[in-house]
C-alpha cells in the first residue's frame, strides 16, 4: 500500500504524538512506588529558671575623682629673705602637722621686739611718775584748795593719757613678738607637698605663696548620683546628720599597673545644690588614711579616678534574673501548669549590667524561660529540659 505526499503529512505527527503519550504513560505507569510519612510536629525545647522572692542590697555604682580633705596655699605672713627649708619641702614631700617648714631671716623682727620693748618701759615709767603727780595733786588740794577739785588739778587726763600709752606700747611689743613668730611657718596639718615656689635666699614679700599643699589625713571623692539611683539610698538628706552611721559605706575601686585595687570608705555628706544642668546630686565619699601601706595597694593620691560602689537600701520581696530572659517590651516568657508558654508584662526596678531586678509580675515559683525562643506565640506546646 502506497502512501501520498499528502498522507504521509497527517499520518506521521499524528503517529509521534501517540509514541510520546505512550512513552509518558509508561514512565508514570512504572515510577516505584514511594511510601506516604507522616508529618511529626515538633516540639521546642527550653530551659528554665525557677524564681523566688528575695531580699536583694540594691547598691549604686558611681565615679569620680580623687581630692584632697584640705588644699591651701602656704603663704608668708611677713617679708623677709628664706634662710632655712625643711628637706620635705620639696614636691610630693611628707611632713606631720605643726613641723616647722620654713624660717625667715628674723634678725629684723628680734630688733623690733627690742625697741617696743624699751617703749614699753619707758610707758611705764611715765605712768608711775604721773600716778605721784596725782597723789601729790590731791594732797596739796585737801591742804589748800575749797570746794570739789577739777579733774585737771587732779591730773586725771594726764593719768589716763599716760595709761593709754602703756596700753600702746604693749600691744607694738605684742605686734612685734607675732610678727617674729612669723618667721617660722610651721604645718598646719599632716599631709603633702604638692607644688613648691620658694627656696634658700629668696626674698619673699608679705603674702608670697610658698608652696601648695594638701591635708594626707583624709581623701575625698564627689560622687555624681541621678535622681532614680537616689531613690535605692537611704540618705538622711532633710537634717543636718552628724552621725556617721546614718551614711551607707562606700567602696573605691581603681586599676593599676594592670590589677585592680580598693578602699574602703564612706559617705559623709551631700553638696547643698542640685546641678543645673544635669540634674543629678552629689555625694562625697571619705577614705580614711589613703596613703597607709597595706600590701602592696599603692596609695589614693589626689587626680586618681576611682569607681564607686555604694551601699544601697535593702529591697524585699524582689526578683534578680538574667538579662536575656526580659524582652525589649518588659515581659517575660514563662513555662505554665499546662507546659505551655505563656508571656507576661512586668514591672522592672531596675537594670544591671547583666541581671534586672523586678518587683512585680512574677509569682514564687514561676518558670521563666532563660534559653532562646525564636518563635514565641502564647499557648506554644514546649518541653522543659532542665526542671
Amino acid at each position: 500500500m502506497k502512501w501520498s505526499a499528502a498522507s504521509l503529512k497527517i499520518v506521521l505527527p499524528v503517529a509521534v504524538l501517540l509514541t510520546t503519550a505512550a512513552a509518558s504513560w509508561a514512565v508514570f505507569a512504572l515510577r516505584p512506588k514511594t511510601e506516604s510519612q507522616a508529618t511529626v510536629a515538633t516540639i521546642p525545647e527550653v530551659s528554665v529558671m525557677r524564681v523566688e522572692p528575695q531580699t536583694l542590697r540594691l547598691n549604686v555604682v558611681s565615679q569620680g575623682v580623687v581630692t584632697p580633705r584640705e588644699e591651701i596655699d602656704l603663704v608668708s605672713e611677713v617679708a623677709g629673705k628664706v634662710v632655712q627649708m625643711h628637706p620635705a619641702l620639696v614636691a610630693g614631700g611628707f611632713f606631720t602637722a605643726g613641723e616647722l617648714l620654713l624660717t625667715i631671716d628674723p634678725r629684723d623682727y628680734d630688733y623690733a621686739i627690742t625697741a617696743a620693748q624699751a617703749r614699753v618701759a619707758e610707758a611705764k615709767r611715765v605712768l608711775i611718775a604721773e600716778q605721784a603727780q596725782v597723789a601729790q595733786a590731791h594732797s596739796e588740794w585737801q591742804a589748800l584748795g575749797e570746794g570739789d577739785a577739777s579733774e585737771l588739778a587732779l591730773r586725771k587726763p594726764q593719768l589716763a593719757e599716760a595709761h593709754a600709752k602703756l596700753l600702746a606700747a604693749q600691744a607694738d611689743l605684742a605686734k612685734a613678738q607675732l610678727n617674729r613668730s612669723r618667721c617660722e611657718l610651721h604645718a598646719p596639718f599632716a599631709g603633702r607637698i604638692l607644688t613648691k615656689q620658694a627656696g634658700v635666699g629668696q626674698f619673699l614679700a608679705s603674702g608670697a605663696v610658698v608652696a601648695r599643699i594638701y591635708a594626707s589625713d583624709k581623701a575625698e571623692v564627689r560622687l555624681p548620683i541621678s535622681s532614680d539611683q537616689l531613690g535605692f539610698l537611704n540618705l538622711p538628706l532633710a537634717l543636718p546628720q552628724r552621725d556617721a552611721s546614718l551614711w551607707p559605706k562606700v567602696t573605691l575601686t581603681a586599676e593599676l599597673s594592670g590589677s585592680q585595687h580598693q578602699w574602703l570608705g564612706q559617705i559623709v555628706r551631700s553638696e547643698a545644690a542640685v546641678s543645673e544642668d544635669s540634674g543629678q546630686w552629689y555625694l562625697v565619699a571619705q577614705v580614711n588614711q589613703p596613703f597607709q601601706a597595706i600590701a602592696n595597694r599603692p596609695p589614693l593620691v589626689k587626680g586618681l579616678f576611682v569607681h564607686a560602689e555604694i551601699e544601697g537600701a535593702e529591697r524585699a520581696g524582689v526578683y534578680r534574673l538574667p538579662r536575656n530572659a526580659i524582652s525589649p517590651t518588659q515581659t517575660v516568657k514563662l513555662v505554665n501548669i499546662e507546659q505551655k508558654l505563656e508571656i507576661r508584662p512586668v514591672e522592672i526596678v531596675r537594670s544591671e549590667t547583666n541581671a534586672v531586678v523586678i518587683q512585680a509580675g512574677l509569682n514564687p515559683g514561676d518558670r521563666v524561660i532563660v534559653s532562646e525562643l525564636p518563635i514565641a506565640i502564647a499557648g506554644t506546646t514546649l518541653k522543659v529540659l532542665n526542671d
